[in-house]
């Protein structure tokens, strides 16, 4: 399972790699707004967004290309670690339909 991260701490990016492997999940992380990102957002299985560190524009963007592929979306005010392991139990339990890992 492939997740797409919007937004976030920079210094925070090992943790979150960290904390997705240890549930099986793979990341790619966009600490910022790029060029073309709802091509790159195209192969996801969800997409979270750190709403307090992404701009609207990037918000908007991928909101957008999620929205005509009917990928999962989750939005986040706060980009902690801990926030981070909550969506990523929520989202392996919806995709999957497993019960979340504890």
């Amino acid at each position: 399972m492939c997740i797409a991260v919007i937004g976030g701490m920079d210094r925070l990016h090992s943790h979150y790699h960290q904390e997705a492997r240890h549930h099986g999940i793979k990341l790619r992380i966009f600490g910022q707004a790029e060029v073309n990102l709802g091509t790159k957002l195209k192969n996801v299985d969800a997409l979270l967004i750190f709403t307090n560190k992404v701009s609207h524009r990037a918000k908007n963007e991928a909101l957008l290309a999620v929205k005509e592929r009917a990928i999962p979306v989750f939005m986040e005010h706060s980009c902690g670690v801990c926030t981070l392991r909550g969506c990523l139990k929520c989202l392996s339990k919806e995709i999957t339909g497993l019960p979340p890992t504890p």
